[in-house]
């Protein structure tokens, strides 16, 4: 007797094994740079970079990561860039929203100056992951290692 399988759980098998195999391309130590590089300004009251804001900075950082390389097939054949990433604008600002509120909690932002600052930051953020993740994706797909 054949056991059923649906195409969702076949998809999502698919999606599961796509995004172990971009990860395996991502250092750690990449992650910890970049989110040192993008908030420690923001985080001079400390001695050192918080932990648990570095940890919350890298999990959005994959998310933007893999939220570019899901999306890269459209550049693959042939989008630009730009266009893509009007596709996914939503789930991108999302992703800046979320990190934005996460650091202002955790660093006590007050400010509206220094909030609009520490949200331009979190663009940035974001969209230099996603925009890593694209490339990456478009040249895995190039070379056929989907």
């Amino acid at each position: 007797m054949a056991v059923i399988t649906s195409l969702a759980e076949k998809r999502q098998e698919k999606q599961l094994r796509y995004e172990r195999n971009m990860l395996r391309e991502l250092s750690l130590e990449k992650l910890r740079n970049k989110a040192l590089e993008h908030f420690v300004p923001f985080y001079t009251a400390y001695r050192i970079f918080p932990s648990v804001v570095e940890e919350g900075c890298i999990d959005l950082a994959i998310e933007a990561y893999l939220l570019g390389a899901r999306y890269s097939r459209f550049g693959y054949y042939g989008e630009p860039a730009d266009s893509v990433r009007c596709r996914c604008a939503q789930e991108e600002k999302y992703l800046i929203d979320t990190l934005f509120d996460f650091l202002c909690f955790w660093g006590n932002i007050d400010d509206d100056f220094l909030s609009q600052l520490l949200y331009d930051a979190c663009e940035q953020y974001i969209a230099n992951w996603w925009t890593e993740g694209f490339e990456r994706g478009k040249k895995r797909r190039r070379l056929k290692l989907r």
